[in-house]
């Protein structure tokens, strides 16, 4: 299949209006327009940061947790805890 040439001197001049909508970027971060700081992404980072593991659970004891909703990993983390004699 053969693609169309297309000549790079047609290609339309660079107006103020596409610098001004630009983003700058350093080592793949984009810097913000206003401060020329870069963006940190996501939540800031944790004090005491959670791990991910894998584990095993009976089906009874998911049931149960998953039937309070959202946030059933966090009532599982702060059940074993409080068994655990952890605050």
């Amino acid at each position: 299949m053969a693609t169309d040439w297309v000549d790079p001197d047609d290609a339309p001049e660079i107006t103020d209006e596409m610098f001004n909508r630009a983003e700058l970027s350093v080592g793949g971060e984009v810097l913000r327009p206003a401060t020329g700081t870069l963006r940190k992404a996501g939540r800031p980072k944790s004090t005491s940061p959670k791990e991910h593991i894998n584990i095993r659970l009976s089906q009874a004891v998911l049931d149960h947790f998953k039937a309070g909703g959202p946030g059933w990993q966090t009532r599982i983390d702060e059940a074993l805890k409080k068994a655990a004699g952890i605050k």
